[in-house]
């Protein structure tokens, strides 16, 4: 079973393995509006945990997208590139951003389970 867990800057993050998939949440991409242009990280990029890796822009605003923790970025979602749109359409599932293959996953006990983070979208809006 992969673990899945949440950021205050509206990532979700699942581990499964040693590799974990990040992308925005539906909250976040509902925040944004309809999604325009998405800008992914390169692959074997290594970053830190909280580092800005990619960008989600929309009719509103451009928004960074942050990596929930560190490692090395294993493969993006090129589908992402042509069809932006899919963020929208499907913000926690097919719209992943990037694959990370995990440095620390101790890391991951930091953020939040979906409903701590649930709450937490409750609670700041």
């Amino acid at each position: 079973m992969a673990t899945e867990r949440f950021t205050k800057d509206h990532e979700w993050i699942r581990l499964d393995g040693g590799i974990a998939t990040v992308g925005i949440t539906d909250h976040a991409q509902t925040q944004l509006g309809d999604v325009v242009f998405v800008e992914l990280p390169d692959v074997g990029r290594k970053v830190a945990q909280s580092e800005a890796v990619a960008v989600v822009e929309s009719v509103k605003a451009a928004s960074d997208v942050f990596s929930p923790i560190a490692g090395e970025v294993t493969e993006v979602n090129g589908d992402l590139t042509g069809q932006p749109a899919l963020v929208n359409e499907d913000a926690e599932g097919k719209a992943w951003f990037f694959k990370i293959k995990v440095a620390d996953a101790a890391e991951l006990d930091a953020l939040m389970d979906r409903a701590a983070y649930e709450a937490f979208v409750k609670e700041s809006s």
